[in-house]
């Protein structure tokens, strides 16, 4: 595989994490703290690393691969840094929600309720369309999207209880990973 293809992977996983990187998380204790989202996480792991298992450096990507990864490595990036920002102290890794939460609704919260997953997607898709033949592709997504579910339902969860009819009706008007999907 050529060097500029390495660079692209690189190059768009570094400025997909910068902002998570340069985040002022405070740690507070948690109002709610749902743990059970790491099962989510160790799944979408797993699917990340699924990606590496073929023979991706004997092989130069076609140009329309290259020309998508970094389609979708800059969408992921553009959706992780307003969604980073319209979240400001609310980021956490953990699914948790404390006192002092807002339900927010600003930035790529309009379109998407969960625009940080749609982001590792399409981090995922970039990589896979770059490096992966299609029979690891399909699976990573189908794991990485099985992880991304139990995620999005513990957090939704937390945001009913805190809540109520607010991220109800939230939930009604907005898709939860892909913009105008629900």
């Amino acid at each position: 595989m050529p060097a500029y293809a390495y660079c692209t992977l690189a190059a768009g996983t570094i400025l997909w994490c910068v902002p998570f990187a340069v985040a002022r998380v405070k740690r507070r204790d948690p109002f709610q703290l749902d743990r059970r989202a790491r099962w989510g996480v160790a799944l979408e792991c797993v699917s990340y690393s699924l990606l590496w298992q073929g023979p991706f450096w004997v092989r130069s990507p076609e140009w329309w691969r290259l020309a998508l990864s970094v389609s979708l490595f800059a969408l992921a990036c553009a959706l992780s840094w307003t969604a980073a920002r319209a979240l400001g102290r609310h980021l956490r890794i953990d699914a948790s929600v404390d006192s002092t939460h807002e339900l927010v609704r600003s930035g790529p919260y309009r379109l998407v309720r969960h625009p940080i997953y749609t982001s590792m997607l399409c981090v995922l898709l970039g990589t896979g369309v770059l490096i992966s033949p299609l029979y690891l592709l399909l699976p990573a997504v189908l794991i990485f999207l099985i992880g991304t579910e139990i995620r999005m339902q513990v957090e939704d969860r937390m945001l009913v209880s805190r809540f109520g009819e607010q991220f109800t009706a939230y939930q009604h008007n907005v898709s939860r990973l892909i913009p105008f999907l629900k």
